[in-house]
């Protein structure tokens, strides 16, 4: 009898000891980590299922899961635990060797700000600034686009948050991820997760927040405006004869004029405006721009997602403050919609060549989706109605005005 106690204990020991060996009594104890996994879940069904951005929200719902199962050391643990006293941290070996690998490229690509100069350039090297060149009043839209950030600055203040904090909170409405983190790195690092989150996911959410917003502010009238029309009716009184030359020239002007203005734009401007230039020059220079798009690109834009994702554990993301930046974030992306909206209808009251409003919508800097979104919203009203290339104008320009507002808002409070 007492054989098979010692072999019924034995097989409980061992029972008890695998138990323990999972991270189900985490789960038990933390329960709040389930809400994290359904939040992993839901952002890996809009990127995949929905194709919702899926090369951010793939990456960064992953990195989310990752940085919720506990016993894993994969999510990002806060700065003031690596800090050796006041002055220093932690080395990165020690980092590694203490917290795991996705600390180590956390604090090694994304808090010294290496990635998002790095995606620019891939971005400058994929962008074309032609429709914006031949059509630079449309390109204006993308300045009045911007008005969600400084709205949302003074709302944020208003409720508690301190002016780098809301600045920080208030880039969302530029629609940059890589713009966001930028900002928020130099001006508020502890809210980087919430905010690189609500960033990318508004970003991913271009499809349904812009249909949105111009079903609550257009008329059908406004939307069937045809611009080819338009261009005949009120033809340019000029012409570009050498697109060539002018878009090599337009990086090189363009980044001296706006950095020696406001020189904190210098690492996102001066990154796209380099990555634009290798592009347009041609052959020449076209390993350089494989390099940017491929093999430098694509992997940063891997990393930057799964360390942005494995900053949102639970105890980060289930704060009032979170939550908070959430919300706000979302008014900074509607108000910068509708901003380039209204600034559509008030040219249109004083001008006789009309704008279709959906030009106004893309003036973030969520490139090229919300310019298509824009374009399917008109050809659903009139099937030959296609506005991609009047949308890209402003659209392209809400990049260099996100990457300029940074830079203001990182000159005046940084």
């Amino acid at each position: 009898m007492s054989a098979y106690f010692t072999i019924q204990h034995t097989i409980m020991d061992i029972i008890y000891k695998l138990y323990e060996m999972t991270a189900i009594g985490n789960i038990i104890a933390s329960p709040e980590i389930l809400i994290m996994y359904a939040l992993g879940f839901l952002l890996l069904y809009l990127g995949i299922v929905k194709k919702y951005e899926p090369l951010l929200l793939v990456p960064i719902a992953f990195g989310v899961l990752l940085a919720n199962f506990p016993m894993g050391q994969m999510g990002v643990v806060p700065a003031d635990l690596i800090k050796i006293d006041e002055h220093t941290h932690m080395n990165l070996f020690d980092i590694a060797h203490n917290y795991g690998i996705m600390n180590y490229l956390y604090y090694a690509l994304i808090k010294t700000g290496i990635l998002p100069p790095l995606i620019f350039m891939g971005v400058g090297a994929m962008t074309d600034f032609g429709p914006m060149l031949r059509n630079l009043k449309l390109s204006l839209f993308g300045g009045a686009a911007q008005l969600g950030i400084f709205a949302v600055l003074i709302i944020a203040m208003l409720f508690g948050f301190t002016p780098k904090e809301a600045a920080s909170l208030a880039i969302i409405g530029g629609a940059d991820g890589p713009t966001a983190i930028f900002t928020t790195i130099k001006l508020a690092p502890h809210l980087l997760g919430p905010i690189a989150i609500a960033a990318y996911s508004y970003m991913a959410l271009v499809p349904v927040i812009i249909p949105l917003i111009v079903k609550l502010t257009c008329n059908e009238k406004e939307l069937k405006i045809n611009m080819k029309e338009q261009d005949k009716l009120f033809p340019p009184k000029y012409q570009i004869k050498n697109i060539r030359a002018v878009k090599i020239a337009f990086p090189i002007i363009l980044g001296t004029v706006i950095i020696v203005l406001v020189p904190s734009s210098a690492p996102l401007l001066g990154m796209l405006l380099f990555g634009n230039l290798v592009k347009e020059i041609g052959t020449d220079t076209q390993r350089l721009t494989v390099a940017a798009t491929d093999y430098i690109m694509n992997p940063a834009t891997i990393f930057l997602g799964l360390t942005v994702g494995a900053t949102m554990t639970s105890e980060v993301f289930l704060d009032p403050q979170t939550i908070m930046i959430i919300v706000g974030g979302f008014f900074a992306f509607a108000i910068s919609v509708a901003g380039g909206i209204y600034a559509v209808k008030l040219t249109n009251l004083f001008s006789k060549k009309k704008i279709n409003p959906l030009i106004g919508a893309t003036g973030l800097s969520a490139v090229p989706m919300a310019s298509r979104v824009a374009n399917e919203i008109s050809t659903k009203y009139d099937s030959k109605n296609h506005v991609l290339q009047y949308c890209m104008s402003s659209n392209v320009s809400g990049v260099i005005g996100s990457a300029v507002a940074a830079g203001v808002l990182i000159s005046f409070l940084g």
